[in-house]
Parts: structure tokens; sequence; C-alpha cells
């Protein structure tokens, strides 16, 4: 935990996300000469005068202990982009956040994962349903995400549960502050059977602009979402539109056309949204069967054909990577990465992200094959 303490720092300065974090993990050799830093090598690090003066402000008041000994006193524990155990489709994305607080257990299986979502107000229709897609999911070895609310999220993390199955909450507030405070006893078995998870420090309330960032993780966490029930103002299709924004399937149920709480859903499928009537709609779309995923899944392994393919492989074997980041890394040409990487994206090697960032294929859909 003694270098997560500047992570845990870094978090709990206002005006450090994502971007910011990450543009001091490439200026400074570690976090530590980053928390030391002073004004001029934090502006040179490509940070704002603002987000300099909040640092230098806020540094002070920071007991990086009392933040460890608080992470360890509720029980948790922190994950950070350098971790191994870090959840693999999260980092992924180019605004993966760089802390996440987690309690209970995070596992390799996890990365098939698909994340159900819904309104409050699910009718026995929008709960029935749920059950009945995440039941056989959960009997095909898949993890089910969303996000502790009451309504839908419940249905889909209770009906994982009771199918023997893993789920994954991510919250809204502090991983130590249950909402709605009525599912501290979901919580509690989740944290069993699954995880919390949490980008946001512990006492943290659950204010209304950490949903839509909640909304981000709940999707980034999953192949695919899946969205029961919601009107045309549901948060849920803020979920739903972040899954499209980072690539993930985007999944609807259609429901009655007099119900308010189908009109998001059917307005998702007109906007082209895959129509979900049972699991193997869901199965089928993400090339997944129904067998045991942790006990049965294989990943393909492809043999390179070639040099350039083995040195790309080696390169991105731990996370993606930029394509100019690629060829300094490799010693190779703008035209020989590109020209490689076009062939090995065909082949079912790798997979192209956002910014021109490449991942190896097992982190996405296509790789994942079943026996």
């Amino acid at each position: 935990m003694s270098a997560r303490k500047y992570w845990l720092g870094f978090n709990a300065i206002s005006g450090i996300g994502p971007v910011r974090f990450r543009a001091l993990l490439r200026h400074f050799d570690d976090l530590a000469d980053a928390w030391a830093a002073g004004e001029s090598d934090l502006r040179a690090a490509g940070l704002d005068r603002a987000t300099v003066e909040n640092i230098l402000a806020e540094r002070p008041r920071l007991d990086l202990e009392r933040l460890i000994d608080q992470v360890d006193r509720i029980g948790a524990s922190v994950l950070t982009l350098e971790d191994p155990d870090y959840p693999s489709l999260l980092a992924e994305l180019p605004d993966a956040p760089p802390v996440l607080y987690v309690k209970g257990t995070l596992l390799d299986q996890d990365r098939w994962a698909v994340a159900f979502v819904g309104t409050r107000r699910a009718s026995v229709y929008g709960r029935d349903v749920t059950y009945s897609l995440v039941t056989p999911l959960v009997n095909a070895g898949i993890t089910i995400v969303s996000g502790l609310a009451l309504g839908i999220d419940a249905a889909a993390h209770r009906a994982a549960l009771e199918a023997g199955g893993r789920t994954i909450a991510v919250l809204g507030s502090g991983i130590d502050v249950i909402y709605p405070q009525e599912h501290a006893k979901l919580a509690a078995e989740i944290t069993r059977s699954g995880a919390l998870v949490s980008i946001f420090a512990p006492g943290t309330k659950p204010e209304a602009h950490n949903f839509p960032l909640r909304n981000r993780i709940v999707s980034g966490l999953a192949l695919g979402t899946v969205v029961v029930e919601a009107p045309t103002n549901s948060g849920a299709l803020l979920t739903a539109d972040a899954a499209a924004d980072q690539g993930r399937d985007v999944f609807a149920v259609p429901g009655n056309i007099n119900a308010r709480t189908s009109a998001g859903t059917n307005a998702l499928i007109q906007a082209g949204a895959k129509l979900v009537m049972g699991a193997e709609d869901i199965l089928d779309e993400l090339n997944l069967t129904r067998t045991t995923v942790e006990t049965h899944a294989q990943i393909v392994e492809i043999a390179p054909d070639n040099e350039i393919e083995a040195a790309l492989l080696d390169a991105l074997a731990d996370a993606p990577r930029h394509i100019d980041d690629l060829c300094q890394c490799c010693g190779l040409s703008i035209t020989d990465v590109s020209s490689t990487l076009a062939l090995m994206e065909l082949k079912g090697m790798v997979r192209r992200l956002e910014g021109m960032h490449y991942a190896l294929a097992r982190s996405g859909r296509e790789p994942y094959r079943l026996d």
C-alpha cells in the first residue's frame, strides 16, 4: 500500500481525473515524485494552472497514511491502473478510472460480464424478464454487472445470486456508503459472490453528479449492456449511451408501446440496439455459447506468422497501446505497423479501440470461444 497512497492522494484532489492522472504518470518516474513536485514541474507535466493550484492547496491537507488506514478499516482494497488485477475490459477505455475501491473479489472470469440496467420503478414484467435473462446467462458462466439501485438493478443482482453466480455492483458513492440503505443486506451478499466497486473515496455521499460517472463504470466492466425497462428520461439510457460510446454492445428488451417504462427501451431498438427476446440473443451477439465460461472458456491462441506480428503481440501483452507507441517500442515504421495491424485485425488477433489504440483480441468479444 505504500505506493498506493500517492494514487489515493491524487484521486482525492478535485480536478484530477483520468486524463490529468495519465499526464502525471507520463511525466514523472513515479507518483511519489509527482506528489513532491513543485508548481513548475507540475505545469511541465501538462497540467493547467487551476489544477496545479488545486494540488498545491489540497496536498498539504491530505494525510496519505490516514487514507490507507481508512480503506483498511472498512475491509476494502485498492486497485490502480498499474495493477495486473485491474479489470481488463475497463482498462481498455481511454478514460479508465485510475483508482478502484473494491470490497469482495474481482476474478479473471469477470471479463465475461454483461450489465443489466433499467428503471427503479420496475414492473412485474420487468422483474420477470430480468430473472429469465440473468439466470441462463449465469448458468453460462457470465458475471452480471449492475448499479445496486432499486428496480431492475436489484432484480439483476438477486437473480445472479439465486442462480449461484457472480455479480458486481458499481456504487455512485463511497465503497462504505450503501445506497439505497435498504440494500445493505444485498450488498453484503454481493461481496461474498462478487464485489462492490466504486471510483469514489470512502465516505463519499451518493450525490446526483456521481451517477453518470458510475454508469460509465457499469458499462465499462461489461461486454454489453442490457436495458430491460426504461422511460425516456431514465438514467439507464445514459448507461446505454456510455456503452455505445465505449464500443460495447447495447441490448434492449421490447415492451408494451403504451407503457411509460418501455418508451426508452423501444426507442433504443428503433435506434439500432439489439432486440432481446431471450438469453440466447445476448450470447449469440457476444459470440458465446451456453457453457460455463469459468470452466470451459478457451481463448483462441493464434501463432504469429512473422517477426513483426510476434513483436506486436508481445508489446500488447499487458495493456492496449497507441499505434505510435507500438512503432517506438518495436522499432518499426508506421507503414509496417499499420499494415500488419490491419491484417492481424482481420485474423482476429487484435482489435482497434478509440483513438488509434490497439489491444489483444482477447480483451474484446471476438476471441471468446467456448467449447
